[in-house]
Parts: C-alpha cells; structure tokens; sequence
C-alpha cells in the first residue's frame, strides 16, 4: 500500500467504534492516515440529518467510510425486520446526501453478502445481484444495503460522485459480538461450546440441519480490503471481499468443538431456520481491480477468535492441555 496516499488526508469512518470498524480504524493508521475521524453513535445520530450534519461538519472529510449499521444473526433479523430496513436505509441514504453536499470527495458503502438472492449459484458473482430475491429472514437488511448501490450508481451518473461499494462475506474475529440475542453463528457457537466445557454439559443445541453452507471473512482481512478499495479503487460497479471458501455449518460446529475442546453432543433443531442454502463468493474481481487477496485461512482464525475470547482455552493450549490446531 502507497503509504504516502493517506497522511493528512481526512477521513471519517462511521461505525469505527465497532468490531469492524476497529479494525478499519487500525488498518488506515498503519496505512499512515492521521486524521481519522470516528463520530460516536452517543454523539452524533447518524439516523437523523441533524447527526448527520454536525458529524460532517466536525470530521470535515474528504473521504467516508460507511461501516455502520444495524445488524444480527438470523434471531435478530427475524425480530427486527422493521428496525433493520429503516435504520440501515435513512442512515445510509442520507449520509450519502449530505456527503456529496458538503464536499466529500469518495464515499465507500460497505454492503452485505445478505442483499444476493436466496438461490444464488455458488460462487457469488457480482453480476449476480438482482437475478433474484433475497433469503426471507434477512432481506430487509439486504435490500435496505442493496438500495446505498443503486444510490451510489445513481449520484455516480448524475453528479459524478465517487461512490463505491463493498460486498463483504460474513466476518468474524477477536472483539466480535459475542451476545447470544443478537451475535453471528460463528461467536454464538464458540459461546457455546465454550459455555458448555466449562459447565461440563454434555451436548449443545444448534439452529437447523446443519447442511447450510457459509463463507468466512477474518475481521483483520476484510479491513484490509476496504483500505485497499478505498485507496485504489473507483469503479461504479460493486465488489465482493471473501475468501472464496466454503463450509458447512455442520462442519464449522465440528472445528469449533475441536479447537475449544468440547467433546459432547450436537443437538440440531431442524424446525429452526437454516437461512440461506449456501453462501461463498467469486473474489476473482477484488484480487484484479485492487489486489486484495485474504490472508487468513479459517481454522487459524477460528483459533485466534476463540483463544481472545475464552483465555482459559488459550492458557490450557499453551499448557499442552488442548491440541493446537
């Protein structure tokens, strides 16, 4: 990366306070950015225009990051269709207004894997946006993302704003959301299992069949990507960040229960949804457009996530007393 792209270049980074946005916020300070400006959700409502307004006006950027959104597993977005279409849509509508209003000179929206349709060939092309409609239990959240690229695309051909936008994979990592209410499948199974050895149960219950497949992002990866495209790339069509591999959720649950040492039984709970059937992207157009390439490959990133969390685990491995994996 061209160090000398990012000092003094102001930039705001909405949603840097959270589990991606840390990371972001990481990434663009090794990158040698110095004027980073995360306005706080206590601070600024960037639902509202007013929020919005005073965030631009106090981080005065030449470029925005949009990270921040409302989000959660399949539970979550089951719960709160309403909330997560309105939410995600306002916030993300009007920041891109104002933005081009006030100046800014490139806007990066990061999207979701959520906003493909159900029945998507594997793997995901980026082509393959509007063949069809997203699975039920998140398309709110889906559409209300999918709606910031046709915006973007929009203001692109009309006012000639640099909008581009982002198709991450499911992420995960050290510092995500580990709340069983509203936490992706990844934590919610460490915490599982991880609960489980401790407590000594000998079985955990697990939404669905486990023949849904999955792709994984690490969190540390995927901010690498975003910096890469926002320095590099400025195309109006959107691009996939992934690592192109895929896995069952009944295979991940089996390597989360080897790395974390539980040795009991797995429950399935075939009347709960199992979302969508399967999900892995086409990277081949990030590694070509900006040269990003994921690094981190699933089990020494699941290893990683789950020593951060559970210490003990770390500590017992260190010991000999679990495999290293």
């Amino acid at each position: 990366m061209a160090d000398e792209f990012w000092p003094g270049r102001r930039v705001m980074v909405t949603g840097g306070g959270g589990f991606l946005g840390q990371a972001v916020v990481k990434r663009l300070r090794a990158a040698g950015a110095d004027q980073i400006f995360v306005p706080r959700s206590k601070d600024y409502d960037l639902r509202t225009k007013d929020g919005i307004d005073r965030a631009l006006a106090d981080g005065d950027p030449q470029m925005v990051l949009h990270l921040a959104a409302v989000v959660g597993g399949i539970g979550a977005n089951r719960e709160n269709p309403g909330r997560f279409f309105y939410e995600n849509a306002i916030m993300g509508i009007q920041l891109m207004v104002q933005a081009r209003l006030a100046g800014v000179e490139k806007f990066v929206t990061i999207g979701t894997v959520c906003a493909y349709p159900k029945f998507t060939p594997v793997p995901f092309r980026e082509e393959d946006l509007w063949n069809g409609y997203p699975e039920e239990t998140n398309a709110p959240y889906g559409l209300a993302k999918r709606m910031l690229l046709v915006q973007g695309q929009a203001y692109r051909a009309q006012y000639g704003f640099n909008a581009i936008y982002l198709l991450p994979v499911n992420l995960y990592g050290p510092g995500d959301n580990f709340d069983p209410r509203s936490s992706h499948v990844i934590p919610a199974l460490i915490k599982k299992c991880v609960d489980a050895r401790g407590s000594g149960a000998d079985h955990i219950d697990v939404w669905g069949t486990g023949s849904a497949s999955r792709e994984f992002l690490y969190v540390d990866d995927a901010a690498d990507g975003i910096v890469l495209a926002a320095e590099r790339y400025d195309g109006a069509d959107p691009v996939n960040l992934g690592t192109g591999q895929e896995i069952t959720i009944r295979d991940l649950v089996r390597l989360i229960a080897e790395i974390t040492g539980f040795k009991g039984e797995v429950r399935w709970d075939p009347p709960k949804p199992d979302g969508q059937p399967r999900r892995a992207l086409d990277t081949k157009l990030a590694a070509a457009t900006f040269g990003f390439n994921a690094a981190t490959r699933l089990r020494a990133g699941l290893r990683r996530t789950i020593d951060a969390y559970s210490p003990a685990i770390a500590t017992l491995r260190a010991e000999g007393g679990l495999p290293c994996p």
